[in-house]
C-alpha cells in the first residue's frame, strides 16, 4: 500500500524527473512533451499559491491540461472539486462550497486560468504530498442538480490506481489512452488521467465524440479505449475497424450495465471484449468482469475489496478505496455466486442509471413540483422497447396555471414549458420523454399510488396512439446570445424525436432537412423575415448531429432592398456540422412559383 500511495503522492516529482521530450499526451495529432506539461503544472501551482482559500472547482475539457491543473492545485495545497457539468444548478451548489472556480466555467463565475506571469514561475520544485491529504471532491447524481459531494483523500485514489495497474497493466506497455468519457467524474478521472500519468502512458487530450474519429484514432498507434456502455452500443459496423483490431490492447467500460450482446458485438468489431468495471463515486472500483461467450453475469471483486450480501440482499463492501475502514452498505442488491463472485440484482432505491448518468427520480419530481405549473408529479423509468433507449415518464397533475397552459396550447406546449423548467437542473438525458397529465394521482385501497397503476396509464395511452402524437418535433432550446441581427441558440436533440425514425437504427442522427426546417423556424421566431422561401446557397453538411449532444445554432440576418438573407451554422465542440444561407422573397410580394 505504501508504494501505491507514493506513486501518486510523488507523481509531480516523478514527472519532473522524466526527460523533457517524453510524451505525456497527444493534442490535435501533435505530441505534448513533458517539458510543456511540467511548465503547465508549475503555472497552475503558481496561480493557486496566490489565492486565499483551500477549495476550488475545476472544469476543463482537455484531459492533458486538466491533469496539469489538478497536479498544480495539489502542489499548491488545494482541494479540487469536480462537477460533471456547468449547468446553473450545479454551479450554484459549487458556489456555496468552494473559494473559487478554475477553467471553463461560465464567465459570470470569473473562472481563473494561468496568465503569462504564471507560466514564467517555474522556480518552485515539485514536492511529495501528504498521503492522507484532502485531494478531491467528486459528485454523484450530477444530472439532477442535487449532487452529493464525496470527498476523496490522496491515499484512496492511490489505492485505486495501484489495483488497476496490478489487474490490467500487463500487456498495455506504452499504449496511448483514448477515451469517449469525461475525466470530470471518478471513472474518467482514474482511467483517463491518474492511472496513465502514474504508469507513463500518453493521454489523448480530447474526448472522442464520433465513431469515425474513434476508428481513425485507434488505428494510429497501440491504444487503450476507455468508453461507456452507451458508446460501445453505438459503434457502427460499417466503419473500418480493422486498424483498431490490430492496435487495441484493451477496452474498458463503466458507468452502467453493458448488455451481453453489446459486449460481444464490441468485441467482434474492436478485437477485444470490453473489461467491465463496477463501482461508484462513493465506493470507487469494486469488481470487474470480461464476458467471453458462454460466461455468466457474475462479477469478481478487486483483490483489495471485501464484499458480503446482507440478509435483505443489499451488497456491502469494505476496501482502502473508502474513507473509513467499516463496511459500506450499497443501494445495489446482490447474491453470492460461485468462485467468490457475486451477481447484481438491481438497485434498491430510486437512483437509476441512464446513459451512464445517475438520475435521482426524487430530484426530478422535486424540480417539477417546484414549478408553478405543477400541483403533483411522479417520475418513473420505463422499460425500453427493443432497440430503444431507457426513458423517463412523468405523471403530472397540473396546477390551475398548468391547466390554463394545457387548454391554450395543448400537450406539446405544456411539455415544452415543463422541459424548460427542468433545464437548469437536469441534463438532457434525464428529461422525461413521455408525459401524462392527470386530474389526480390514482390510488389503491391503501391510499397509495403504485408504479403498476402509473405504468398502466401509459399502456392505455399507447393503445390509443396518443403517445406517438406527443413525441417531440423540436429540440430542447436555450438562448445563449441575442443581438438585433444575430442570435446564438443551444439545441439538444431528444432521443425520441419524431424525425429520428429511419435515421438510423442503432445510431440515430438528425437529417439535413430537419436542420434546415429548424434554422428557418427559429429564424422566423427571432427575425422579421419575408413570407416566401426563395433559395438555398452555399449549403454544406460536414458532420452528423447525434442525439443528446448539445449543438449551437448561429443565425445571422442580412438585408438588401428586395430580399432577406438568413445565414446559419450548426456548431459543437467537434467543429462545424452544417452551414448555409437561406434566401427569402421580398416582403411585399409572395409569388406562388417560389413556394417550396
Amino acid at each position: 500500500m505504501s508504494k501505491a500511495v507514493n506513486a501518486l503522492a510523488t507523481l509531480a516529482v516523478q514527472l519532473a524527473a522524466r526527460g523533457p521530450d517524453a510524451v505525456v499526451g497527444w493534442r490535435a495529432g501533435a505530441p505534448v512533451r513533458n517539458a510543456h506539461f511540467g511548465a503547465r503544472v508549475q503555472a497552475w501551482a503558481a496561480l493557486l499559491r496566490r489565492q486565499d482559500g483551500r477549495d476550488f472547482a475545476l472544469y476543463l475539457d482537455d484531459s492533458v491540461e486538466f491533469g496539469a491543473a489538478l497536479l498544480g492545485a495539489w502542489q499548491a495545497g488545494k482541494t479540487v472539486w469536480l462537477s460533471a457539468d456547468t449547468l446553473a444548478g450545479s454551479c450554484a451548489a459549487l458556489g456555496a462550497a468552494v473559494d473559487g472556480f478554475l477553467g471553463a466555467f461560465p464567465a459570470e463565475l470569473r473562472p481563473m486560468l494561468p496568465g503569462a506571469q504564471d507560466g514564467a514561475a517555474t522556480e518552485v520544485a515539485p514536492v511529495a504530498l501528504e498521503a492522507r491529504c484532502a485531494a478531491l471532491v467528486v459528485h454523484t447524481s450530477g444530472s439532477t442538480g442535487a449532487a452529493q459531494a464525496v470527498p476523496k483523500r490522496l491515499d484512496q485514489l492511490a489505492s485505486e490506481v495501484a489495483v488497476l495497474e496490478r489487474l490490467f497493466g500487463a500487456g498495455l506497455d506504452d499504449a496511448v489512452v483514448v477515451a469517449t468519457v469525461s475525466h470530470q467524474h471518478i471513472y474518467g478521472l482514474l482511467f483517463k488521467v491518474l492511472w496513465p500519468l502514474c504508469a507513463g502512458r500518453a493521454i489523448v487530450a480530447d474526448s472522442v465524440s464520433y465513431p469515425e474519429q474513434l476508428a481513425e484514432l485507434l488505428a494510429e498507434r497501440p491504444s487503450v479505449l476507455v468508453a461507456s456502455p452507451a458508446h460501445l452500443q453505438r459503434l457502427p459496423a460499417h466503419l473500418p475497424w480493422a486498424g483498431a483490431r490490430t492496435q487495441l490492447r484493451a477496452v474498458f467500460s463503466s458507468g452502467g450495465p453493458l448488455p451481453l450482446a453489446a459486449a460481444h458485438a464490441a468485441g467482434d468489431l474492436l478485437g477485444r471484449v470490453p473489461v467491465e468495471v463496477y463501482g461508484s463515486s462513493e465506493t470507487g472500483g469494486v469488481a470487474w468482469r470480461q464476458r467471453a461467450p458462454g460466461a455468466d453475469e457474475s462479477w469478481l471483486a478487486f483483490p483489495n475489496v471485501d464484499w458480503r450480501v446482507a440478509a435483505d440482499d443489499a451488497l456491502e463492501v469494505r476496501s482502502p478505496h473508502l474513507a473509513e475502514p467499516d463496511w459500506l452498505r450499497l443501494a445495489d442488491r446482490a447474491r453470492a455466486g460461485g468462485a467468490a463472485r457475486f451477481e447484481l440484482l438491481g438497485r434498491g432505491d430510486r437512483i437509476v442509471k441512464m446513459e451512464e448518468k445517475r438520475v435521482s427520480l426524487d430530484a426530478v419530481e422535486a424540480a417539477l413540483t417546484a414549478s408553478a405549473l405543477v400541483a403533483a408529479a411522479r417520475v418513473l423509468l420505463c422499460a425500453p422497447a427493443s432497440g430503444q433507449r431507457q426513458r423517463l415518464a412523468a405523471f403530472v397533475v397540473p396546477s390551475a396555471a398548468g391547466r390554463a397552459a394545457l387548454a391554450a396550447g395543448g400537450r406539446p406546449a405544456l411539455n415544452r414549458l415543463l422541459r424548460a423548467a427542468l433545464a437548469g437542473a437536469v441534463e438532457a438525458v434525464a428529461l422525461p420523454r413521455r408525459w401524462r397529465y392527470l386530474e389526480q394521482m390514482p390510488i389503491n385501497a391503501q391510499g397509495k399510488t403504485t408504479q403498476a397503476q402509473l405504468l398502466a396509464l401509459l399502456d392505455d395511452e399507447a393503445a390509443t396512439g396518443a403517445a406517438a402524437a406527443a413525441r417531440p418535433r423540436r429540440p430542447q432550446l436555450r438562448v445563449l446570445e441575442r443581438a438585433p441581427a444575430r442570435v446564438l441558440l443551444e439545441l439538444s436533440v431528444a432521443p425520441d424525436l419524431f424525425y429520428l425514425d429511419g435515421h438510423f437504427a442503432g445510431a440515430p442522427i438528425l437529417a439535413g432537412v430537419v436542420q434546415l426546417d429548424w434554422a428557418i423556424a427559429y429564424g422566423r421566431a427571432h427575425f422579421d423575415l419575408p413570407a416566401q422561401f426563395r433559395a438555398l446557397h452555399a449549403l454544406k453538411f460536414q458532420q452528423v448531429i447525434q442525439v443528446d449532444r448539445p449543438v449551437r445554432l448561429e443565425l445571422e440576418l442580412t438585408h438588401d432592398v428586395d430580399k432577406g438573407s438568413l445565414g446559419f451554422r450548426y456548431l459543437s465542440a467537434a467543429g462545424q456540422h452544417a452551414s448555409g444561407r437561406i434566401l427569402f422573397g421580398a416582403a411585399a410580394t409572395s409569388p406562388a412559383k417560389n413556394a417550396c
